[in-house]
């Protein structure tokens, strides 16, 4: 697809310019196929390994996603969806082209970044020029908006009234950023989990069956078809609270991977073996007593500090608390002695005056009150 400002040179007999070929092309009628013929493939961006080829089949992939718009967005046909995301990437399929169209709703393609194209106001600018029923982005984003901007003065400038909630996913969602887009927004931020491998939410809240209380932090609790547990080294549930190896029950409900493209050997291998019976996420996370599920990390990013499994997201969420805090990180490194030691790296806010030793002193103290001396931060 040329662009004007700047067209690629094409290769005769490998390349094809995308209107061309559309302009010399013969209409065909739509091609009826089974419902377990592969729609897309799908790569994952291979954090655990090589990338993997995620295939999607065509009847279970648009009975989920036809279903989710209604149950857990409370979106309907005719309605406004703005997903935040890129088309390559699974939420961009699923929330962007697939699930609206498939419901009868309108989606908004917007390229650009949540700052900086001009300014951090500017998706409440396409919410409120598009009536956006309900605004779907990533963490990171809202982060972003609250560095730039963290009293909303451009989201002020706004009329949101037609928004009626917010959803995270892609990553983690600390609770102070959730708490501070609820306060701006006066509406539901719901954040929620799911992956690639499942093509729609395993856990989140649900506006068309009646919101759960919010509890930043979590990402919900199980979708309808999930039955999800955290799972010790042996395989076996966990008592509520403990941290495990987020698993889900077999069979997956409809939506979910039938296979790696040309490896089912590795599909197994990856998904099924270490846990018999249960899907293997490699999200570490808790179920708590009244069955929301919190995704702390990713399996390997939970650290031994001597003998200790701590887990980096828990830190995370301690630095992220801190009022002069934008974004944070916390990863594990060496040690010869206690075997690894978390190591946080932070960005600050925009007009932060405050010295860097300083702000660690703080940042320590905090990580040693509320997670422990154990945790040997710094």
């Amino acid at each position: 697809l040329q662009r004007p400002e700047l067209a690629c040179d094409l290769i005769p007999g490998r390349d094809q310019d995308l209107l061309a070929a559309e302009a010399a092309a013969e209409p065909h009628p739509c091609v009826p196929v089974a419902a377990t013929d592969p729609l897309y493939i799908l790569y994952t961006s291979g954090t655990t390994g090589k990338p993997k080829g995620i295939v999607r089949d065509n009847g279970g992939h648009a009975v989920a996603l036809h279903n989710s718009m209604g149950m857990l967005y409370g979106v309907g046909p005719g309605e406004v969806m703005f997903t935040a995301s890129d088309v390559g990437w699974v939420v961009g399929h699923s929330y962007i082209v697939y699930a609206p169209l498939l419901i009868g709703a309108t989606t908004v393609l917007y390229e650009g970044k949540p700052v900086g194209t001009p300014d951090a106001g500017a998706f409440w600018r396409v919410c409120a020029e598009h009536r956006v029923k309900v605004f779907f982005t990533a963490p990171t984003a809202i982060r972003a908006i609250k560095r730039e901007d963290a009293e909303g003065r451009l989201f002020a400038a706004y009329d949101l009234s037609r928004l009626e909630a917010l959803f995270l996913a892609g990553e983690r969602c600390d609770p102070p950023t959730a708490e501070w887009a609820a306060a701006l927004l006066g509406k539901p931020v719901i954040d929620h989990w799911w992956q690639t491998e499942t093509g729609w939410p395993i856990t989140g809240n649900f506006r068309g069956m009646g919101l759960f209380p919010a509890r930043f932090g979590s990402g919900g609790k199980p979708s309808p078809g999930y039955e999800v547990a955290a799972l010790d080294e042996a395989g076996q549930p966990l008592p509520a609270g403990q941290t495990g190896t987020l698993a889900i029950r077999l069979p997956m409900p409809p939506g979910c991977l039938p296979t790696l493209w040309h490896a089912d050997d590795r599909c197994r291998e990856a998904y099924l073996e270490a846990f018999p019976g249960w899907y293997n996420t490699s999200d570490a996370g808790v179920v708590d007593a009244d069955g929301y599920v919190s995704v702390m990390s990713r399996t390997d990013d939970i650290i031994n500090v001597a003998g200790h499994r701590l887990s980096t997201g828990a830190m995370e969420e301690v630095l992220a608390a801190h009022p002069d805090v934008a974004e944070c990180a916390v990863v594990g490194v060496k040690d010869s002695l206690k075997g690894q030691l978390p190591l946080g790296l932070v960005v600050v806010k925009a007009g932060i005056t405050k010295t860097e030793a300083e702000l660690a002193r703080e940042l320590v103290a905090m990580v040693r009150e509320r997670i422990g001396p154990v945790a040997a931060f710094k």
